[in-house]
């Protein structure tokens, strides 16, 4: 299978995304055809300041790499680095309905948050969401919840395509990953940990200094009771479990009876010492990357070499079908 997915260089890539998503990854880089992209043409749609998105595309990428992800085995490039996925938008927007884009959850849940910065590229995003999936003939694209409708989207104007031009593109099918621990913020357990949560407390990144991270599961929401049981009503310890036992591999249900009788501060420390110890590795070899910028860039133009080699294929089809003089 062909398997495509995307992040923008924005915030941090948080130990939720690691779990939630990087690690799913992982798993399927071994048996299928990946394509894992920087997208920091999506990023644009708020506002950047240019060289801070350079240095979060690098970071990122380089994150990607001491993760795990093998450019050996999975094609990781930079989404401004292959043109083909901005062509490929303008003529897929042409066949796409503005009441579409305006029912869209994401557009209206972020023109509210945007209010002094309501752009154009807010409202087409999927299109070039879209873009993204159909140009590499994808056959499945790992979703969550928030981009399921964005998904839908880019299937409805697949078929409508291929319903006007003849066959033309793979028509996506959504890849719902083995459910994961679900990691919630440590200042607000009852909403997901965001990447780009304004509360720097609320957010673990993958790159924070160990210090770091105990600083901030010392200061993560509990409760007021102090027994450390997995339950709907202690949505803050809950938390701490998931985490604990991701980091760990312990179960929660071990968890639950070590630390039985165990005060929440000590807990805490516990919890913050399991994510710190297996993140090491990980930051160790982050650091070798981003100590070699000229090796980034290399792996960065040849994965783009490879990406653009796809993408140029299927564009290619598209200017044929739609009656575009060939170049």
């Amino acid at each position: 299978m062909r398997i495509y997915s995307g992040i923008q260089p924005t915030g941090c890539l948080t130990i939720g995304n690691y779990i939630g998503a990087v690690k799913n990854w992982l798993e399927l880089q071994k048996e299928n055809e990946c394509l894992f992209a920087i997208a920091n043409q999506h990023a644009m749609t708020v506002k950047q300041v240019p060289q801070e998105l350079r240095e979060r595309t690098y970071s990122f990428f380089a994150q990607f790499l001491a993760c795990g992800l093998d450019p050996e085995k999975s094609i990781l490039y930079v989404q401004s680095n292959v043109p083909q996925h901005s062509e490929l938008c303008w003529i897929l927007s042409c066949l796409t309905y503005i009441g579409e884009l305006e029912r869209m959850t994401q557009f209206k849940d972020k023109s509210h948050k945007n209010e002094d910065n309501i752009n154009a590229g807010l409202l087409t995003y999927p299109v070039l969401m879209a873009a993204d999936i159909l140009l590499f003939a994808t056959d499945l694209v790992p979703v969550g919840k928030d981009q399921k409708q964005h998904l839908e989207l880019a299937r409805d104007i697949a078929i409508r395509f291929n319903n006007r031009y003849g066959e033309t593109f793979v028509v996506p099918e959504p890849y719902i990953a083995k459910q994961g621990a679900k990691i919630t913020s440590l200042q607000n357990p009852l909403e997901k940990m965001s990447k780009s949560d304004k509360d720097q407390n609320a957010t673990v990144s993958i790159i924070d200094p160990p210090d770091l991270i105990m600083k901030k599961f010392k200061r993560a929401v509990t409760d007021s009771d102090n027994r450390i049981v997995f339950s709907e009503d202690k949505p803050g310890i809950s938390n701490l479990l998931s985490i604990y036992s991701a980091f760990s591999g312990e179960s929660i249900e071990s968890a639950e009876r070590r630390f039985e009788g165990k005060g929440y501060g000590d807990f805490k420390i516990t919890v913050g010492e399991a994510v710190a110890d297996a993140l090491r590795p990980v930051q160790e070899k982050y650091a070798i990357y981003m100590a070699d910028k000229a090796e980034l860039d290399r792996i960065m133009k040849e994965g783009a070499e490879k990406a653009s080699h796809i993408a140029f294929r299927t564009l290619r089809k598209v200017k044929k079908k739609i009656g575009f003089v060939a170049d």
